[in-house]
């Protein structure tokens, strides 16, 4: 997981910091945690938190080591060690810690930071001693069952997540080189998370038993138990299967390291897939939990979020130089940075970048900070604290972060005091202790070839990239008969899973549905758990009405709707979005455009009339719209080298043909948004935005009376009107299957998509495919992925899936692979898609079942799920019970019946291959596939 994903969890998980007891319409009750801890006597701290809403239990089991337990040679290794202990155990068998879980409804994965790894599972509650037992297994179980051929196959694969999050993407070693000289040398945080590829080549599977019996024993471990059960059964289960467990080694209590930058650092880097230069500052700050980076969590936002934010206004509204300007705090265990980071406009350079950040700054001390700026962002957190509430899962790892890092599962109380606590002082005073005039480290990742875009005085980052044709991968020796494992003595048989009892009953949430007198079509659910209530208006038609001479109207529709109304401008109603909690997103689709909205449920009727003001008045402000220009120009640009953005784009493009609106990005192109004007924008609302064919979704904390009370307005101003849509011929299937090659010259992998036009949602015949799809590419447990990924090393993850619109969508699998083995894989998807055509198991057959059935349980737990139900049934015309009868498909599916579908939509000898890879290494062996001559895409 790389940093940004860190700080999306990280995000998430500020947000779990409540737990409700008792819900009205109100916020203002007092909040409470109720959970109870207890210590086994080997060590391992158990948290149990009951939560009776829904039939399922998440577990959680974190380990007090990250990335930061490593050494300065072996970095990378918390990582890659986490891949392993999804292997295999002594009592489970390999690649089987997944398929078990999904063959009983569930999901589970892990994630490893700096300072944690984790393991999770979500199943129904009838699972909960299997989940129990296995988590058991590869804690007290696992380390006899190493092998040399196993973690071969997983250095493969991490130094191929490495390839696909980092060094194949724009910009994805910002963070390395901020890191290593922001901590220096030596530092547990100057390494990344994901570590060198150098390190993760010469890694041995004796350096895995060193670090198994230093750091995984249950003496370093939380687990949490949040859900459906019973405490004192669970107590007990806890007791058999991890009680005899022997703790390890001593692992040592962390303290703060604090870094002081005696001088500025400044350094760039030639980024071989960077369209636009990106500036990067970064300032050291204290650890987590500390009272000065609460403060500073506040100082970011109050720089960058937001209309009224200094940087804002000088570098993006102002000056132009930016499109997006952010600033986050990024708090660790130990030590934590603070980050400003912005890509320039076409035409700029960093230099002026710069400027513009020190201009900021300076108007951030002339204009200060005022209150409303500190009750808007309490009342947001308010908000992302019950967000952050929906489910079980959320729940286990906050208990789990707390107890890890605090001893005390309930620190949540202190650390919402804490952040009440804030002041203006605070603010002003960790920004003149740790920003202003401070040392800091500055990147300039500047396209190749263009280093006069950086900022003055900058030196090389030194960054070693690797050579594609000397790609570094681990030998993996052929599969041998393997020795019999030795078994650790245990006082309990732990050779067989225990019995998974009867599964809990689904009840299906109640829908209610009203049609309003212009037309527009309402459905809600009732969902009292938390005083919340998420909702969207849906206005079919969306980028399918665009013209195709002029694509990217309908997406700039969107980004001018959310630009102020009538009577308050584009400040004043992001202000009074942000002073309610709420958050009010547009966005266009393929076939609709849609308005989401997530408040409190005290605060529901206000959004909803935000909503409709911006709906049924918008600005149009012209300058505003520029700038939207601006930024969705400087957006394409940035992805004019993405291999990823390369491939689906021209997938698309080559699945429906010049003439359908779909062959076109949803944004449109580079000249088309430049000739786009706001008259255009004015003329798609007037003649497409009608509520007949339009659907309004809500869930939560809302009773239908209040909704239909809060639409009235809306259902007497909103006048209805008759809207075109157009008709496309879906084009003919090729005659022969062809590959064509983008060239990505040095790209370390090779993005592959396959597939061709296959059906749309409303077919009969759609949701079947969903299930023939499973065993092939549906899940981790399918077998493009166990082939790519699990068996060869080549991939960290392989998919394949049936598309769902109302038009006929694609049919794709996809993949990113080492560059060295593209035409392996293309020869393993050539392969696998011919010979899926003839059946599957009834094996395979059962679990597909079992997994798609089961995890139903699952499916109903949050509001924001809720809406989606919602969302599908008005889009798709569904039934109420659409649930229960896609159930009735999956029961009836027999070898047969899946084989006779697989052979009608999965044809191999009639599909596209997109491939963006490095053309001069990988194009001329792909004449051998057997699909004739890559045509290489210009």
């Amino acid at each position: 997981m790389n940093k940004k994903s860190l700080l999306l969890l990280a995000g998430a998980l500020i947000a779990l910091m409540l737990v409700f007891s008792g819900c009205s319409k109100s916020s203002d009750k007092k909040l409470s945690i109720t959970f109870e801890k207890y210590t086994l006597p080997n060590g391992l701290e158990v948290v149990l938190h009951q939560d009776k809403s829904d039939p399922i239990v998440s577990t959680a089991i974190m380990y007090h080591v990250g990335s930061s337990r490593e050494e300065t040679g072996k970095t990378g290794f918390a990582h890659l060690f986490e891949h392993m202990l999804f292997q295999e155990s002594e009592n489970i068998a390999q690649d089987q810690y997944f398929k078990m879980i999904q063959n009983v409804g569930g999901t589970l994965n892990g994630f490893t930071t700096n300072d944690i790894t984790t393991y999770f599972e979500v199943v129904p509650k009838n699972a909960l001693e299997m989940v129990l037992w296995m988590e058991s297994d590869r804690m007290g179980y696992f380390i006899n069952t190493v092998t040399q051929e196993a973690f071969a196959v997983q250095q493969n694969v991490v130094q191929n997540e490495k390839r696909q999050g980092v060094d194949n993407v724009p910009y994805g070693h910002t963070d390395y080189v901020i890191d290593k000289n922001l901590f220096g040398a030596g530092h547990p945080y100057s390494w990344q998370v994901i570590g060198e590829m150098a390190d993760l080549q010469k890694a041995t599977v004796d350096d895995v038993k060193a670090f198994y019996d230093r750091f995984y024993g249950p003496n370093n471990a939380t687990l949490v138990v949040a859900g459906d059960f019973d405490k004192d059964s669970v107590k007990v289960l806890v007791e058999k299967y991890f009680g005899e467990i022997k703790p390890h080694g001593e692992v040592p209590a962390r303290s703060p390291m604090p870094v002081t930058l005696l001088e500025s650092k400044r350094l760039y880097h030639e980024d071989n897939f960077a369209t636009v230069p990106e500036l990067t500052m970064a300032w050291p700050t204290p650890e987590n939990y500390s009272k000065d980076a609460y403060a500073l969590d506040f100082l970011a936002r109050i720089l960058a979020d937001g209309k009224k934010a200094p940087l804002y206004k000088v570098l993006v509204k102002e000056k132009q130089l930016t499109s997006e300007v952010t600033a986050y705090l990024y708090p660790m265990e130990m030590a934590g940075r603070f980050t400003i980071t912005m890509r320039a406009n076409e035409g700029h350079n960093l230099a002026e970048l710069e400027n513009g950040i020190n201009e900021a700054m300076q108007l951030f001390e002339k204009e200060g900070i005022t209150q409303n700026d500190i009750d808007r962002i309490k009342a947001l957190m308010e908000t992302d604290f019950y967000n952050g509430i929906n489910n079980v899962y959320y729940k286990s790892l906050q208990l789990a972060f707390y107890n890890t890092f605090k001893n005390d599962p309930g620190f949540i109380e202190k650390d919402i005091e804490n952040i009440k606590a804030v002041t203006i002082g605070d603010i002003k005073r960790v920004y003149e202790t740790y920003i202003k005039g401070k040392p800091y480290v500055m990147t300039s990742f500047v396209p190749k070839g263009q280093t006069g875009m950086m900022t003055e005085n900058s030196v090389s980052a030194g960054i070693v990239e690797e050579n594609i044709s000397q790609a570094t991968q681990v030998a993996i020796a052929a599969p041998q008969e393997a020795a019999p494992v030795q078994k650790t003595a245990s006082a309990i048989d732990r050779s067989k899973a225990p019995v998974v009892g009867t599964d809990p009953s689904v009840t299906l949430p109640v829908v209610w549905e009203k049609k309003l007198s212009n037309g527009l079509m309402v459905r809600g659910i009732q969902h009292d758990e938390l005083p919340l209530v998420t909702f969207e208006l849906a206005i079919d038609g969306g980028f399918f009405l665009d013209d195709t001479a002029k694509p990217g109207v309908a997406n700039l529709i969107t980004d001018a709707m959310i630009e102020g109304t009538h009577d308050k401008t584009p400040e004043q109603l992001e202000e009074a979005i942000e002073l309610l909690g709420a958050s009010i997103q547009w966005y266009t689709g393929r076939e609709e455009i849609v308005v989401r909205a997530n408040c409190l449920s005290r605060n529901f009727e206000k959004t909803l009339a935000l909503v409709e003001e911006m709906l049924l008045h918008p600005r149009w402000d012209s300058a505003q719209f520029e700038l939207a220009k601006i930024r969705t120009i400087n957006e394409l640009e940035q992805r004019a080298a993405d291999p990823q953005y390369l491939a689906s784009n021209a997938m698309y493009k080559l699945l429906y043909g010049n003439n359908h609106v779909f062959a076109n990005n949803m944004s449109g192109t580079q000249e088309s948004v430049a000739k786009i004007t706001l008259e255009d924008l004015k003329a798609y609302y007037d003649k497409n935005f009608s509520p007949s064919i339009s659907r309004f979704n809500v869930a939560g904390n809302v009773t239908q009376e209040e909704v239909t009370k809060a639409l009235a307005s809306l259902e007497v101003n909103w006048k209805d009107k008759p809207v075109t849509f157009p008709v496309y011929t879906a084009p003919a299937a090729p005659d022969h299957t062809v590959i064509y090659f983008i060239d990505v010259p040095g790209a370390k992998q090779s993005v592959i998509y396959a597939g061709n036009l296959s059906i749309p949602r409303t077919d009969p015949e759609y949701f079947d495919l969903t299930v023939v799809n499973y065993k092939l590419g549906g899940s981790f447990s399918g077998i493009l992925n166990m082939i790519l990924r699990e068996e060869k090393g080549f991939t960290y993850g392989a998919r394949s899936g049936f598309s769902e619109m109302k038009n006929p969508a694609p049919f794709m699998a996809s993949t990113s692979v080492r560059s060295d083995a593209t035409f392996e894989s293309v020869g393993i998807y050539k392969n696998v898609l011919e010979n899926y055509r003839e059946g599957i198991s009834q094996d395979d057959m059962d679990f597909t079942k079992n997994a798609l059935i089961k995890s139903n349980s699952r499916r109903f737990e949050t509001i924001g799920s809720l809406l989606s139900m919602l969302s599908s049934i008005s889009k798709y015309s569904l039934p109420v019970d659409y649930v229960l009868k896609e159930e009735e498909v999956v029961r009836s599916m027999t070898p047969e019946r899946h084989k006779q579908l697989a052979q009608k939509y999965i044809k191999p000898d009639q599909m596209i291959y997109v491939i963006a890879g490095d053309a001069s290494t990988q194009l001329k062996p792909l004449q051998k596939i057997g699909y004739g001559a890559p045509v290489l895409l210009k």
